[in-house]
Formats: structure tokens, C-alpha cells, sequence
């Protein structure tokens, strides 16, 4: 059996790291790894696969940037010639980026059986381009392997024979619990040390459970002036002054942040950092006494650590994450009104470790019985 897998930014490296290892042990599978490179900075790529241990990609797209009809269209093209030379028995995407609608699509109109790792997570907000990917991609996938038992019910509501749905929990914490015991041993003053984005900024003492954490990308928090502006008021002026506050920023904000004029502010009251590295940014989430953060993923790794987590947005297709399903994160959307009152709740409550089922570290050996079972 030849299978490919496809990754193309950061949010799917963490999840085909442990699939990768588990396929390490199956000599009978061929496996093919194809990088898209839709992630092409290598803060943002290169160092994920490093330090998780992901072999090499045995073919890299070089995609980069784009729209998303370009990052599609760009990445239709080149999946299609990998595919027709390698002529694989089962293409196997995963998540919610641009290269999975990409991929899925190819992989169907060439005749390959199509695995989906992360299926039938659904934000129910169709604006949002990864629910367009999601849908998509589940609807052309023969084989779905969920994450948890809401994603299920989902693909059932949407008609999905139950043959083709496998529960086989949340890949992401495969890889938490596969480098948690390497990251606690980071000091997280030497992080920041290391990773400090301006060379004058002060930085306090940060004991564990005396810093807040955030990362915020999203156009729907950051691309607008009317939104992001309160935003950046109230992180300015309450949250900093509260607890010191790490921002790893990510390459989208930094921009709006400079084209509105609110850069300066930002640098002058928060500590600004590089993107971190996986092993580090899990050590400030291990440490943080709060995470705002939009971050799917982030959410999920809250969960598990006991995080409490401000989630800004005003949906979330991980809705096992959020406190009244047990998790540890509250949606507060871009309210500045309720992210106030949620903080300061937070603040003064605590927060333990959930861990939804089949959240064990074990799925991904699942995910390879699954697809090995379905393809005979």
C-alpha cells in the first residue's frame, strides 16, 4: 500500500508528526510525504519539523503566499503531477487549511481514496475559509476520522454513512503528550530571552502562573481598525498593567498593527515575541495563568494542560473545548465588554485538566488501523 499525506502550514505539522511515527512501524506502507509550503517562513515551517521529528518531505510544492484562490489553484496543479507519478492507494489530509481543500480535490477527480484526519469539526460559520475547507474536504473523503463525538454527530447530521465515520480522538495530543515531558524542562526566561522581538523591551521575572499568553490572527480581529483598536486599548491598558503579557505575533498582525498605527503602543507595553517554536510556545501555555488566544489548536492544548483560555471569536468548530462541555475555554468573541468580564473571572477562578475521550496520545496509532481496515 502507498499512501501520501499532505501538510501545508503550521496547524498541520503537530498533527502528522505522530502519524508519521505511527506509519514508521508498518513496512508494508509506502509512504509519501508532500509538503505544500503554503507556510514558507521558516519560523513558521522549517523548525516545526525539526523539533517534532517529521522526516524530511519527500516532495516540497513550494506554494508560499497568496489568496486563497491562488494558494489553491497553485497547489491543484503541482498535488495533481505528484499524484499521477506516484499513483498512491490513499491520499490523507489533514485539518482545515487551504492545502487539504486543495489536495482533497485532486486526490478525488484522480480516483485515490481520500482519509481526512480531523474530520466533522464544524464552527457553523461559512465565512470563515476553514469552514469552506472542512466542508469540502468532508464531503469528498472516503474515510473520516474524527476527534471527538460532537464531530460525529455532525457528519451524521450531514448523512454520512456510519461506515465511513472512525472516532479515533484528537491527533494534536499525540504530540502534546509525545513532547510535553521536553518542554516542561524549558526555562521560560530563556525563551524570551531568546525569542524577544525587541532587543529594549523590559522583561519582569515571569514565575509560572504569573504572565498571560496570547496570539491573535484572525481577520476578523485584526483587520478592521473598529475591532482591533478596543482590542488593543484594553490589552494596553488593563491586562498589561495586571500580569505581564507575552504576544508571539504572528506576521498578519504585526502588518495591521504598523498600517493603523498602533504598533508603537503595542511594543511599548507588551512583550512582543517571534513565532515560537512548538516546544516553546507549549512551555508558555504549561506556564500561563490565562491564554487569549483565537487559535483552534491552542484551545485544544488548554484543555488538556488546565489553561484557562479566552477564546476570541464568536464560534469555535472545537466546541468540546469550552467549559460547559468540561473543557477549559470561554467564548468572548472581540467584545471588548465581555472579554473584560470574562477576564477578571478568570482571573480569580481555577481551572483544571480536562481530557475528552480518546484524548490519550494514542490516536494516531488508530487513525493507521483505521485506514489500513478500510482499505482491504
Amino acid at each position: 500500500m502507498k499512501i501520501i499525506s499532505v501538510v501545508g502550514a503550521r496547524p498541520n505539522f503537530m498533527k502528522i508528526a505522530p502519524f508519521c511515527k505511527a506509519l514508521s512501524k508498518h513496512p508494508e506502507v509506502q509512504h509519501v510525504l508532500v509538503h505544500t509550503g503554503q507556510h514558507y517562513d521558516v519560523r513558521m515551517s522549517d523548525s516545526f519539523f525539526v523539533d517534532l521529528g517529521i522526516p524530511e518531505p519527500d516532495v516540497h510544492l513550494n506554494i508560499g503566499s497568496g489568496s486563497h484562490a491562488e494558494q489553491v489553484g497553485k497547489t491543484m496543479i503541482e498535488f495533481e503531477k505528484v499524484v499521477k507519478a506516484e499513483k498512491p492507494d490513499w491520499i490523507v489530509v489533514v485539518g482545515d487549511v487551504n492545502a487539504t481543500c486543495a489536495c482533497s480535490i485532486v486526490a478525488k477527480k484522480e480516483h485515490v481514496k481520500l482519509a481526512h484526519i480531523e474530520a466533522g469539526l464544524r464552527s457553523g460559520d461559512i465565512d470563515m475559509p476553514e469552514e469552506v475547507n472542512r466542508l469540502v474536504t468532508d464531503r469528498l473523503a472516503d474515510l473520516l476520522l474524527t476527534p471527538d463525538r460532537i464531530a460525529n454527530a455532525n457528519l451524521k447530521d450531514e448523512g454520512v454513512a456510519d461506515e465511513r465515520i472512525a472516532f479515533v480522538g484528537n491527533i494534536m495530543i499525540d504530540t502534546l503528550e509525545a513532547q510535553r515531558a521536553k518542554a516542561e524542562k524549558r526555562s521560560i526566561a530563556e525563551i524570551v530571552k531568546r525569542d524577544l522581538l525587541l532587543a529594549d523591551t523590559p522583561v519582569p521575572a515571569l514565575p509560572d502562573n504569573e504572565f498571560v499568553v496570547m496570539t491573535m490572527h484572525r481577520p476578523s480581529n485584526v483587520d478592521q481598525i473598529e475591532t482591533l483598536k478596543p482590542l488593543i486599548d484594553f490589552l494596553v491598558n488593563e491586562v498589561s498593567r495586571d500580569l505581564p503579557l507575552l504576544w508571539p505575533i504572528h506576521p498578519r498582525a504585526r502588518k495591521q498593527l504598523e498600517m493603523f498605527g498602533l504598533w508603537d503602543r503595542v511594543a511599548a507595553n507588551v512583550i512582543l515575541l517571534n513565532p515560537l517554536g512548538y516546544h516553546d510556545m507549549l512551555r508558555l501555555n504549561m506556564g500561563a495563568r490565562l491564554m487569549l488566544t483565537d487559535s483552534g489548536g491552542l484551545q485544544e492544548e488548554c484543555c488538556v494542560l488546565g489553561t484557562p483560555c479566552l477564546t476570541l471569536r464568536w464560534n469555535t468548530e472545537r466546541p468540546v473545548t469550552l467549559k460547559e462541555h468540561g473543557g477549559a475555554s470561554q467564548l468572548v468573541g472581540n467584545d471588548v465588554a465581555r472579554i473584560r468580564a470574562a477576564y477578571h473571572n478568570v482571573l480569580n477562578s481555577e481551572c483544571k485538566p480536562q481530557r475528552p475521550e480518546l484524548w490519550d496520545g494514542h490516536a494516531a496509532e488508530r487513525i493507521v488501523q483505521a485506514i489500513l481496515i478500510y482499505g482491504k
